[in-house]
C-alpha cells in the first residue's frame, strides 16, 4: 500500500475510534509520525523539560532514527544539541528548517560557536518575526553587525598561558569578586553564572560593545562581547563598585578555576589537564546560556545505600551571583519530603517571604553533602518560564565556594575539588557507600553542613537573568595551581 493510501487509512481509523475532534489534522506531522516514534519524541520532550539533557539526546536520537526528516524531533534535537554545546550538530539538524524557534536556534548556535557573520544573519531573520521578543538576539545582534573581522575572545599571554590573579575579599555572601582591567581601567567584576554573556555596569556604557579584558599582568582577552546592565543592586549589596558580571560564556573561554578560599581566580588559554583529586560533573547550559547541573536529593542521609530513603534524580541552575548555599522550589522541597510552606521563616527579609531549612542529602559529583542548608521563596518560577524548563531549584555560591572548580572541555566539564581545611590534606571524592573523614564525606559529619546560614549575617543576592543571558590585600598574584607552571 502506498504511504498516501497508508495515511488516509490511518486517519479514517481514527475518526472512526475517537471522532473527528481526537485526531490530528492530516498531513500533519502528529497524524503521519509513526507510533514508536511519537513514544520516543514524547519521552524526550519530558525529559528535556525536566532539565535530563543527556537522557533526552538518547531518546531524540531514537526518533530521529525512525524519522530523520521530521522538523519537530529536529527541532527539538536542535534545542537538545544548543544545551550540550553541540554547535555543529545544531545547524546540521536545522539545515532546511524555518520558522523563528529554528532561527533562534541557529543564531545562538553560531554565537557560540564564534561565526559573527552568519550570527548577523540569522538573527535579523529572527528579528524581522514582529511576533519575537527576544531582548538577547537584539543586543547580540547589533554586537554582531559591529564585529566583522573579530575574533571572539582573542586571548593574548606573556610569561606563560595562564594568570592567577587573586580576588577581592568583599562583606557578606561568599562570592566571586575579581579585579581586572576593562579597557584599561581597572574594576571589580562578579562571577555570574547566572548570566550567559559579560554585562557591563549601563551607567559606564550606554549600549552593547566589544571590550578588552586583562586579567594581572599576563592575560588580555581581546574582543569580547559585552552586554548592559543597571548594576546598582550588587554594588549596594557588596559594599564595592561591581562594574561587570563575568556570565558562563566568558568563563568556558578561559577554561577558568574559581577557588573561593585560596582567593584565586585562574584564567588560561588552554584546556586544562584533569586535577589529580578531582570529580567531574558534566554541564549544561539552556539555550547555550542558562547553566544546569544534574545531581541528587534525598530524605535521609543513606541516600539509598543502606538508608530508609532513596535518592532522588534532581536538576539544578547554577548561579554564583546567589549567595545562598541552594534555593529550591516547592516541587524540589516536595522531593524530600518537606512541605516548604512549614519551613521556619527566615526574619528581616526585605522583599517578599524567605523560608530556609535543611536538604539532608545532597549529592554533587560523587560528594556525598550533608544537612545543607536551603531556601525557599526565591523566584525561581520565573526563571523556568523564561527557560521553558522545570528544574528543582538553584545552587548558589554559598555551596560551591566551599569547592575549587575548573571549567573544561568548553565549558561541558566542571572539575571539582574539596577544599582542604587549614592543616588538613585534601579529601578525595565520596567513594560508594563510605565517606572519608566523617559522613557525607564533609569533615565534621553532618551537623556541620556547608555555606552560610540561612538568615545570617551573610546576606544573599537574588538569581539575575539567566537568559542574558581597590580590593582588600592588594593585588599580588598568588602561585599557580599545582601541576600548571608557567612553561
Amino acid at each position: 500500500m502506498k504511504p498516501e493510501m497508508l495515511r488516509r487509512a490511518a486517519l479514517v481509523a481514527c475518526l472512526a475510534l475517537t471522532g473527528a475532534t481526537g485526531c490530528p489534522p492530516p498531513n500533519t506531522p502528529e497524524a503521519t509520525r509513526p507510533a514508536k516514534a511519537q513514544k520516543w519524541l514524547t519521552r524526550a520532550q519530558e525529559e528535556f523539560a525536566a532539565a535530563q539533557i543527556d537522557a533526552s539526546h538518547d531518546s531524540v536520537q531514537h526518533a530521529l532514527d525512525i524519522v530523520p526528516d521530521d522538523p519537530d524531533v529536529r527541532l527539538l534535537g536542535a534545542r537538545i544539541a544548543l544545551a550540550r554545546l553541540e554547535y555543529d550538530e545544531v545547524v546540521r539538524l536545522l539545515e532546511g528548517v524555518e520558522g523563528s524557534e529554528a532561527r533562534s536556534l541557529r543564531g545562538r548556535a553560531y554565537w557560540y560557536k564564534g561565526e559573527i557573520e552568519h550570527t548577523a544573519r540569522e538573527l535579523d531573520r529572527l528579528l524581522d518575526d514582529p511576533d519575537v521578543d527576544d531582548p538577547w538576539a537584539k543586543a547580540i545582534s547589533k554586537l554582531a553587525h559591529r564585529g566583522e573581522g573579530r575574533k571572539p575572545f582573542d586571548i593574548t599571554t606573556t610569561d606563560g598561558r595562564l594568570e592567577s590573579v587573586q580576588m577581592a575579599k568583599v562583606a557578606g555572601a561568599p562570592l566571586f569578586v575579581v579585579p581586572l582591567e576593562i579597557d584599561g581601567d581597572q574594576a571589580l567584576a562578579l562571577v555570574s553564572t547566572g548570566t550567559s554573556e559579560v554585562m557591563l555596569d549601563s551607567a559606564t556604557r550606554g549600549e552593547p560593545s566589544w571590550v578588552s579584558l586583562r586579567f594581572g599582568q599576563r592575560l588580555e582577552v581581546r574582543d569580547v562581547p559585552a552586554l548592559t546592565q543597571d548594576l546598582t543592586q550588587y554594588s549596594m549589596k557588596l559594599g564595592v563598585p561591581i562594574k561587570a558580571l563575568l556570565g558562563s560564556h566568558l568563563l568556558r573561554e578561559l577554561n577558568a578555576t574559581l577557588d573561593w578560599h585560596g582567593r584565586q581566580f585562574v584564567a588560561r588559554s588552554f584546556v586544562p589537564p584533569p586535577p589529580p583529586v578531582a570529580s567531574r560533573v558534566d554541564v549544561h547550559y539552556l539555550r547555550g546560556g542558562g547553566m544546569v547541573l544534574g545531581s541528587s536529593l534525598s530524605r535521609s542521609l543513606g541516600g539509598g545505600e543502606g538508608g530508609d530513603a532513596p535518592s532522588v534524580p534532581s536538576s539544578l541552575l547554577v548561579d554564583t551571583s546567589m549567595g545562598y548555599s541552594v534555593a529550591l522550589d516547592s516541587g524540589g522541597w516536595e522531593k524530600i519530603g518537606i512541605e516548604p510552606s512549614k519551613l521556619p521563616m527566615v526574619p528581616d527579609v526585605q522583599d517578599g517571604e524567605l523560608r530556609s531549612g535543611a536538604i539532608p542529602l545532597l549529592q554533587l559529583g560523587t560528594f556525598k553533602l550533608p544537612q545543607i542548608p536551603g531556601v525557599y521563596g526565591t523566584p525561581i518560577e520565573t526563571f523556568e518560564k523564561q527557560l521553558r524548563i522545570n528544574v528543582d531549584g538553584v545552587m548558589g555560591a554559598g555551596l560551591l565556594s566551599e569547592f575549587r572548580l575548573t571549567f573544561s572541555d568548553g565549558g561541558r566539564v566542571l572539575w571539582v575539588e574539596q577544599r582542604p581545611k587549614l592543616g588538613e590534606e585534601a579529601l578525595p571524592p565520596t567513594p560508594p557507600g563510605g565517606a572519608p573523614g566523617g559522613p557525607g564525606g564533609v569533615p565534621g559529619g553532618p551537623q556541620e553542613g556547608i555555606g552560610p546560614r540561612p538568615g545570617s549575617a551573610q546576606d544573599s543576592l537574588l538569581p539575575g537573568s539567566l537568559l542574558q543571558g581597590g580590593p582588600e590585600g592588594g593585588l599580588t598574584p598568588p602561585a599557580p595551581p599545582p601541576g600548571e607552571g608557567q612553561p
